[in-house]
């Protein structure tokens, strides 16, 4: 699965570093092209020699030295990894909080990759309340974290923060970031943004869905493999999906239309759109002039794409919901979940900080038929993307 992989492994000053001559050459054999960059201090622990005679490329440590200028944008574009292990303390603070002090750091924050960590350091220094609050930025910044182990450390004592091994982290890299093709030959419909209920030629009734969780979705969806189709209401400015089929719509009834069109073909469909529950009765066919003090304005129900779909649902598909509720909300969530027929909800609430319409960072739920129940931090939308796929692979698709 590492077969033509680009993968840059940073890597700096921890007594671990050791084990990134293992993991070099591990990644090399499994047929990954490896760039190593190093921080000065890592170099304490293991020589730039080993590490490009293992990688077959020049080990990076500067910015600029006397024979040439490291381009760090063109670094961060190049890899289809950026894999940091080990990450020191020092480090993960930079990382947290933007200090760019050497090459490292300055590709870090040009990645247009995915970024996976594997920390490591002494227990005390693992459980401070200061690396935690670190640790959890760069989750919120959409980083990758893998577990530390437990177990001898360098200090003498035993417990948390040992890096993971050579091992684990080549089966991270397949399972978690490389395992693209797991959805592979299926069809994925995915409904994203508000619909906008017409009053009159200029006015009508929407919400403040911007889609970005939608949109997040289908390109995670994508990035495993599979065959996307977007519903997509009004979203302010083109999203830039390459490769993924889009139909356009505007109100409720277009977006039903179209789901129901499209959903016998699907494998999965996640119903991530803010849907209008009521529409105008009547839409005027010319603007409504401002003649009194108030308008009357008559509302009838939309028609229900969920429940339509889980209505026709069959047992080769499944149909993922969403539940944005402001009070009660696992109550609410779960009686979504049963009265329409969906195999999955996600709940996101109003009520915690980083949800909620417009935001670039939700924080989610998801609830499944058989009582499964998987909590979630607050993170970008690409990483609940990538939380609620996974989960969708995990339960219906190992």
């Amino acid at each position: 699965m590492l077969k033509g992989k680009k993968i840059m492994l940073g890597i700096t000053g921890s007594i671990a570093a050791y084990k990134a001559v293992l993991l070099v050459r591990e990644l090399v054999k499994a047929g990954a092209e490896v760039r190593v960059i190093m921080t000065p201090s890592a170099a304490d622990f293991v020589t730039p020699l080993t590490l490009s005679t293992l990688s077959r490329n020049p080990v990076l440590t500067e910015l600029f030295d006397e024979q040439s200028w490291s381009n760090h944008v063109m670094l961060g574009r190049w890899a289809d990894v950026f894999l940091i292990a080990p990450l020191s303390c020092n480090t993960l603070s930079k990382m947290a909080n933007g200090n760019c002090d050497n090459l490292l750091m300055a590709v870090y924050l040009s990645a247009t990759c995915p970024v996976v960590v594997a920390p490591a350091m002494d227990e005390d220094m693992w459980q401070h309340p200061s690396t935690c609050v670190n640790i959890k930025r760069l989750e919120e910044f959409g980083n990758r974290i893998i577990p530390v182990g437990n177990g001898a450390l360098a200090s003498g004592l035993s417990g948390e923060g040992r890096m993971a091994e050579p091992a684990e982290i080549i089966s991270y890299l397949e399972e978690q970031v490389f395992s693209s093709g797991v959805l592979s030959g299926k069809k994925v419909l995915v409904t994203a943004g508000p619909t906008y209920e017409p009053i009159d030629p200029v006015r009508f009734i929407g919400n403040h869905s911007s889609g970005k969780m939608g949109i997040a979705l289908a390109r995670e969806m994508q990035s495993r493999g599979a065959e996307v189709t977007l519903v997509l209401g009004p979203v302010t400015g083109e999203p830039a999906l390459q490769g993924i089929r889009i139909i356009s719509v505007m109100t409720a009834a277009q977006m039903y239309d179209a789901c129901m069109q499209e959903f016998p073909d699907a494998t999965i469909a996640v119903m991530a759109a803010a849907v209008a529950d009521y529409t105008p009765a009547q839409t005027a066919a010319e603007k409504i002039k401002k003649t009194g003090e108030t308008l009357p304005l008559e509302l009838k129900k939309t028609r229900d794409i969920l429940k339509s779909l889980g209505e026709i649902k069959r047992t080769d598909q499944v149909l993922v919901g969403f539940a944005l509720e402001t009070n009660d909300e696992k109550k609410h969530a779960l009686a979504k979940l049963e009265n329409k027929n969906a195999d999955m909800i996600v709940l996101n609430s109003l009520n915690d900080t980083g949800a909620g319409f417009g935001k670039d960072t939700n924080k989610v739920t998801m609830f499944t038929r058989d009582g499964k129940e998987f909590p979630f931090g607050t993170k970008p939308k690409q990483a609940v993307a990538a939380d609620i796929t996974d989960t969708i692979i995990q339960l219906y698709y190992a």
